[in-house]
């Protein structure tokens, strides 16, 4: 990952670190070229306020798995049945509110318990067996499809509850109405209470690194990051809250984000996954328990992908057995292209969805072009490899920056 760093006295007399993160500006930089090449050859309905709702309900799967791969692929390995693990827990959430006639609340609880204990099968063989993950959720993935079938022998399970619906595809209520031409108050509340947090983190975040004597970035850098962010998320806000009303995943979206910011950032369990990625022998000789580290790694991995389940369900009204095709390649995707290194170590959370969000601008703009399938599959493989090639390069020039 590319830095540039400098030094300079501060008026107290410690010297000031700068250390500037150019991968995580390129891939904001990229998505906002993204964002503004499909706006104008579209003639404007990209950001149309339906569109943004789409946007987020369609691609709200993807952004939950990325969330949990990110973090697979930072320990240093890949989880290539999670697509089928969609499947699954679609299939018996389905099940579980139609032939079981459970509540839908209940329905979910036993969906992420699915999930969770796929993880657990799954942890086992690759943490205490030692059969390398690869192989593991390769299996997995033609194991977990194959139980879908069997499950969904009618092919698909419909008229599921609108309390599940709602999961994917409802919004809030319009519980403080709307202002200035039919936008939602309590989206705009939400995103001003975003920005003001965001902005709030970073300068507590500054000040803990003064403090410490540790590299931060400039001033200047930092109120142009917050100002760019609150613009950004202000204007989409504005857009969003002209269609119907906060969506419910987006809401779901942004607490896993944080959650697992944290989790990455300031646990002991997020510092020992990058320690394992980065050098797995030299997190051993510390004292890392390695083997209950990836065990808790596929578990979590198994309860995301879960949840993504629900969600796909949720958004399609129904359960059918073809439900995840691919989205574990979306997902790999989505974390490569976000800053995650093809070795292992490297990686965040936010670079995960922002990837994720590359991914969903790209799918909805070529849609709207009425861009042949073929030709996106094309387009997004490119878009693949070329932020594998960046961070390659990025790393071989590193050390003479």
């Amino acid at each position: 990952m590319s830095t540039i760093s400098a030094q300079k006295p501060g008026s107290d007399g410690r010297r000031l670190r700068l250390n500037v993160d150019l991968r995580q500006f390129g891939i904001l930089g990229a998505l906002a070229i993204i964002v503004i090449l499909f706006q104008v050859l579209t003639g404007g309905k990209l950001l149309l306020p339906a569109n943004i709702n789409n946007l987020i309900q369609q691609n709200a799967y993807v952004l939950i798995l990325a969330v949990g791969m990110v973090i697979v692929i930072i320990a240093g390995h890949i989880d290539l049945s999670v697509g089928s693990v969609v499947a699954l827990v679609g299939a018996v959430t389905a099940i579980a509110m139609v032939q079981w006639e459970l509540p839908w609340w209940g329905a979910v609880v036993v969906g992420l318990a699915v999930g969770a204990l796929v993880g657990v099968w799954q942890g086992f063989w690759i943490a205490f067996v030692g059969i390398p993950a690869f192989i593991v959720t390769l299996a997995g993935m033609l194991l977990f499809r194959g139980l879908t079938l069997v499950l969904l022998t009618g092919g698909t399970i419909n008229a599921l509850p609108a309390g599940f619906v709602a999961i994917g595809k409802g919004t809030l209520p319009q519980s403080f109405g709307t202002m200035l031409g039919g936008h939602d108050v309590v989206t705009l509340i939400a995103a001003i209470v975003v920005v003001i947090a965001f902005a709030l983190s970073q300068f507590r975040s500054r000040r803990k690194q003064l403090a410490l004597d540790l590299p931060v970035e400039p001033g200047m850098l930092l109120v142009a990051k917050i100002v760019v962010t609150t613009v950004a998320v202000l204007f989409f806000a504005w857009l969003l809250s002209a269609h119907r009303g906060l969506p419910i995943i987006l809401i779901i979206l942004a607490a896993l984000i944080l959650l697992y910011t944290f989790v990455l950032k300031r646990t002991v369990f997020g510092r020992h996954v990058y320690a394992m990625g980065g050098n797995l022998f030299a997190a051993q000789m510390s004292g890392v328990k390695t083997r209950w580290v990836n065990f808790f790694i596929f578990v979590n991995m198994g309860v995301l992908a879960a949840l993504a389940g629900i969600v796909t369900a949720a958004r399609a009204g129904g359960a059918v057995a073809s439900a995840g095709n691919s989205y574990e390649l979306d997902a790999i995707a989505a974390a490569f292209i976000g800053g995650a290194a093809v070795t292992g170590g490297v990686g965040t959370v936010i670079g995960a969805v922002i990837g994720a969000m590359i991914m969903g601008v790209l799918n909805m703009g070529l849609s709207i072009l009425s861009v042949d399938s073929a030709w996106q599959q094309v387009i997004k493989g490119l878009v693949l490899l070329l932020a594998v090639a960046f961070d390659v390069v990025s790393k071989r020039r590193g050390p003479r920056m």
